[in-house]
């Protein structure tokens, strides 16, 4: 072979060389793959190697599993969630109506000159009362509600039960601020709307482990209604369940009976999760 066939051999092969190794790597970036073994330090460098675009939609329903949907109250789901007086005892009837304690006692104002060094906790404990005569200690609703009343025949006490959807983050940011008020309101001094002083008295009280998470308060209020000593005994006692709540306050001047207390909260509690779950409530054991 003559000099001229052997450099045109030599050019032919080296461009054979060439196209394959060009076709080779269109073939690598068309399949979306990534020959790792044949260099794994280039491959852990790459950023391509973590999969963000294939990790992105695993992330998301991860995050969906965590957090599902709560299924929210409607109008008659509320009302279906209420529970009923045979739910409480014997003793308990629908109610006829407020007390007269109601005005005489829980529309007083605090004597804020008592709080020296925290003026801030002045403005809780007068939002604890009003809270009370509002009957909105678990602040604004962001959903349907229901409620209902009964009246205690043995002690004359009376007792005030709703079910309300407020949201998750709004249940758990009140229920913390309701922790705090025992230290707040330990015990401070209001004046009744005639001018009366009262001595107030906030302590924690247990409730048994019902719902999500679970907050109760007893409050004493010690002064004169209608020119006589008397003292108002009340529980207030709120169950979350997903992000609806029940709350109820239980008493009167004769004292607040703390079982029937907790009776309601479990029973409650019960009946809120089946509704909210699509179920009907078991009806109540006689």
């Amino acid at each position: 072979m003559n000099r001229s066939s052997c450099l045109l051999a030599s050019a032919l092969t080296a461009g054979m060389l060439l196209s394959t190794a060009a076709c080779s790597s269109d073939d690598g970036n068309a399949s979306g793959r990534t020959d790792r073994s044949a260099s794994p330090a280039a491959a852990s460098a790459s950023p391509a190697a973590a999969s963000p675009v294939a990790d992105e939609p695993r992330a998301a329903a991860s995050s969906a599993s965590a957090s599902p949907a709560v299924h929210g109250l409607t109008k008659d789901e509320a009302h279906t969630a209420l529970i009923t007086n045979t739910d409480l005892g014997s003793q308990w009837t629908a109610s006829e109506g407020a007390a007269t304690w109601r005005d005489a006692l829980l529309k007083s104002k605090v004597d804020a000159s008592q709080f020296v060094t925290d003026k801030g906790n002045a403005a809780d404990c007068q939002k604890l009362l009003d809270g009370l005569y509002a009957e909105d200690l678990l602040g604004e609703p962001k959903g349907e509600s229901a409620d209902t009343g009964f009246d205690d025949s043995d002690n004359e006490a009376q007792m005030r039960y709703e079910v309300t959807a407020y949201g998750r983050q709004a249940l758990d940011d009140r229920f913390t601020w309701l922790d705090s008020l025992p230290d707040k309101c330990d015990q401070f001094t209001a004046v009744s709307p005639k001018g009366g002083r009262q001595t107030v008295q906030v302590i924690h009280t247990d409730l048994d482990d019902a719902g999500d998470a679970r907050k109760g308060l007893q409050i004493k209020m010690t002064g004169d209604l209608d020119d006589n000593p008397d003292t108002l005994t009340l529980d207030f006692a709120a169950v979350r369940v997903g992000d609806s709540a029940l709350s109820l306050t239980n008493g009167g001047l004769s004292g607040a009976e703390h079982d029937s207390t907790t009776q309601a909260t479990e029973a409650g509690a019960d009946r809120l999760k089946d509704v909210l779950n699509g179920k009907s409530p078991k009806p109540t054991q006689g």
